[in-house]
C-alpha cells in the first residue's frame, strides 16, 4: 500500500522537476528566439515564425539537457524536506535513507521511461516540423534529400532549373549509376543525364563521361562533365542528420537504409542507445544528487549545494561527451561508449550509499 509520505514525496518531487523543466525551457526559448530573429530577417516570413520555431526546437533541446534537470531537481527536493525538516518521517517509520533514495530512483526511472515512450517520439515531430519550415526559409532551401531501397533521391534548385537526381549507391566520393533530370521553373523536361560515376567530393560535381538524352536524341559523352550543386558530400552525410528529429522506428529504418547504401550507422546506434538507457541514466543521477545532499556538512549554503551539483552535472556531461567520441571514431564499441559512463557512475553511487544509512 503507498503510504501519505510516500505520495507527498513523489508529488514534491515531481513539482521541482516540473519547476526547473519550466526554468530551463523558458530560459532555451528565450536564448534561440534571438538566433530565430536573426535568421529571418531577410526574409518575408511571418512575424509570428521565429516565436513558433523557437518553441517546437525547445522541447528537443530540454531533452538533451534531462539527465542534469533531474539531479537539479533532487538536490532542490532534499534543500526542502531538510529546512522543514519533512525527512524526519523518514525515522519516524523507522526507516532510512535507502528507502527515499530507493523511491526517488524509481520516480526517475519511471519518468524516464514516460519521455522515451510519450515524450521522445512528440519532441522527435516537432523537431522535423522545425527543420521541414527552417529548410523552407533557407538561403539552399529549395533541396531535399531522401534514402530508400532504390538509393539516394536528391532535389535541387540552380538558377531557376530543377534538378532530380537518384544515385543507386555511394563509394567514398563518388555516386554511382547517378541518373539526373533537369526541368524548368514549370516543371518541363529539359533533358536526361545519366552517369556511371559522379564526383561529389564539391558542390561542382564531376559527372564522368555522361550520356546525354535530349530532344529524342542519345549523346554519349566523351569529355566530363560539370554539374554545380548544392550538395557535397559532406552536405550529403549531414543534411536532415539530427537525429533528434527521428523517432525510434524511423531511427532503425534510417540504419538499414544506410545499411543498403554502404553508410555508416555508428551515430544512430549511439543515438538509438541513449534514448534506451535514459530511464537508467536518470536514476543514476537520482541516487548520485542523494548522496551529495545527505552526504555534505549541514553548515554549507544551499548554493553551495546547487553549485557542487552543476558543477558535477559539466563533468558528467564532458565524460559523456568523450566516450561518445571514442565510439563513433571506433576507439571503444559504441555500446560501451554509452554503457560505460553509466557503469563507472553505478560503481561510485554504489560506493557512495555504502554508509548513507548512517547519515
Amino acid at each position: 500500500m503507498i503510504r501519505t509520505f510516500d505520495k507527498y514525496f513523489v508529488k514534491l518531487f515531481f513539482k521541482k522537476i516540473l519547476l526547473i523543466c519550466m526554468i530551463f525551457f523558458s530560459l532555451i526559448f528565450i536564448l534561440t528566439i534571438f538566433e530565430e530573429i536573426t535568421f529571418f530577417s531577410d526574409t518575408n516570413s511571418k512575424f509570428y515564425l521565429p516565436f513558433f520555431l523557437s518553441l517546437i526546437n525547445a522541447p528537443t533541446t530540454l531533452l538533451e539537457i534531462l539527465p542534469f534537470i533531474i539531479l537539479i531537481s533532487s538536490q532542490l527536493f532534499f534543500i526542502e524536506i531538510i529546512k522543514n525538516k519533512e525527512n524526519e518521517l523518514i525515522k519516524i517509520n523507522k526507516l532510512n535513507n535507502s528507502y527515499l533514495i530507493k523511491l526517488l530512483a524509481l520516480c526517475s526511472f519511471l519518468f524516464g521511461f514516460f519521455i522515451v515512450t510519450l515524450y521522445y517520439p512528440f519532441s522527435s515531430k516537432l523537431k522535423f516540423l522545425y527543420f521541414d519550415i527552417k529548410n523552407i526559409y533557407s538561403d539552399d532551401g529549395k533541396y531535399l534529400k531522401h534514402y530508400n531501397e532504390n538509393g539516394i533521391w536528391i532535389k535541387d534548385e540552380i538558377n531557376d532549373e530543377i534538378f532530380i537526381i537518384n544515385g543507386s549507391t555511394k563509394k567514398n566520393n563518388y555516386l554511382e549509376n547517378v541518373f539526373i533530370t533537369k526541368f524548368n521553373k514549370n516543371f518541363d523536361i529539359i533533358e536526361n543525364i545519366f552517369s556511371a560515376k559522379v564526383d561529389i567530393s564539391s558542390n561542382n560535381w564531376i559527372l564522368e563521361k555522361p550520356t546525354l538524352f535530349k530532344n529524342n536524341k542519345q549523346i554519349k559523352l566523351e569529355e566530363n562533365l560539370l554539374l554545380n550543386s548544392n550538395f557535397n558530400i559532406n552536405k550529403i552525410n549531414s543534411t536532415f542528420r539530427d537525429l533528434n528529429s527521428f523517432n525510434l522506428f524511423k531511427l532503425i529504418n534510417l540504419k538499414e537504409e544506410n545499411k543498403l547504401l554502404g553508410y555508416s550507422s555508428q551515430d544512430i546506434d549511439l543515438h538509438i542507445l541513449k534514448i534506451i538507457s535514459l530511464p537508467i541514466f536518470l536514476s543514476i543521477m537520482v541516487i548520485i544528487s542523494s548522496i551529495i545532499m545527505l552526504n555534505i556538512k549541514k553548515d554549507k549554503t544551499h548554493i553551495f549545494h546547487v553549485l557542487l551539483g552543476i558543477t558535477l552535472s559539466v563533468i558528467i556531461y564532458f565524460i559523456s561527451n568523450i566516450f561518445s567520441v571514442f565510439g563513433l571514431t571506433n576507439k571503444i564499441p559504441i555500446y560501451l561508449s554509452v554503457f560505460f559512463p553509466i557503469i563507472l557512475l553505478s560503481i561510485i553511487s554504489i560506493i557512495g550509499l555504502i554508509r548513507i544509512n548512517e547519515k
